[in-house]
């Protein structure tokens, strides 16, 4: 799949170079040199994977930047034609031109533009920041646009490669289960379990019969293995109220019928269990 404009295009062809102020503050990892950067000559990376920012979050990062600075350096290189361009840390100096600063501590190193992307990847993966959605695109960008394969990718990245390919999948979901992972309303493990239908209408319905339900991924990969098996799928709801009775009985509770109608049937194995029960209901 193609996702957003080719390298190409993000590269300009016509440069104009112009100086730029910098001020060095301290040596990292030997070559590696951390610089006090105006925020004005830092444009965003085009590889961000990220493109959800939490506002509250933000905030949070913000007040915190104002009491206690930037604790971390964000990564930049350097463009030939003007300033530098961000490779990680783009929270950090969003909240840093909110909190007012003009200048941000830089660590300044060449990267091509796949470094670029798996950096960036890599950071936020390691900081949790991408949602289910964002990082399967990133994922498929690195294999279409730079002609990896799976297992290569994987490798760079510290991942296994079915965690990699699992991820991936995700994008063959409705996009209206894609919105609910981007939005943290749905797991993306109960989502991956959904992947097992064979249709987009069978995954809609599984899905709309889930929302709101407390349902573990267990849950959900049973009621789809019955629906795969042709045998009649409960009620989410149902299945949830099963869970819920059994937890409060201790016994093999099953529910027949629908949410208007129907019956429950409780099971026991032995005449103490009977009393039990009985004692339980009166």
């Amino acid at each position: 799949m193609a996702l957003g404009k080719g390298l190409n295009s993000l590269i300009p062809q016509q440069k104009k170079v112009r100086n730029i102020i910098r001020r060095e503050t301290g040596i990292v990892n030997g070559n590696d040199r951390v610089w006090q950067i105006n925020i004005n000559d830092i444009v965003p990376n085009p590889e961000q994977p990220r493109k959800e920012f939490n506002e509250e979050e933000l905030h949070s990062l913000v007040l915190s930047i104002q009491k206690h600075g930037i604790m971390q350096p964000l990564v930049a290189t350097e463009r030939q034609d003007s300033g530098y361009e961000l490779i990680a840390g783009e929270r950090r100096l969003r909240a840093a031109g909110l909190a007012g600063l003009s200048t941000v501590p830089v660590l300044v190193r060449t990267a091509t533009q796949q470094e670029k992307l798996e950096l960036a990847l890599i950071e936020n993966i390691q900081r949790h920041n991408l949602n289910p959605i964002e990082e399967a695109y990133a994922y498929s960008r690195l294999l279409e646009e730079f002609n990896l394969t799976q297992e290569q990718a994987a490798e760079q990245l510290g991942k296994s490669r079915p965690a990699l390919a699992n991820t991936i999948r995700l994008l063959d979901l409705p996009e209206r289960i894609q919105t609910a992972l981007t939005k943290g309303e749905f797991s993306a493990g109960k989502a991956r379990a959904l992947l097992s239908l064979s249709s987009e209408k069978e995954q809609l319905e599984m899905f709309d019969s889930m929302m709101g339900v407390k349902m573990s991924v267990r849950d959900v990969e049973g009621l789809v293995a019955n629906k795969k098996n042709n045998k009649t799928v409960k009620d989410a709801n149902l299945a949830s109220q099963e869970k819920i009775i059994e937890e409060r009985l201790g016994s093999k509770v099953t529910i027949a019928g629908n949410t208007k109608k129907g019956k429950i049937m409780i099971s026991y194995s032995s005449t103490e269990e009977l009393k039990r029960l009985i004692s339980e209901l009166s």
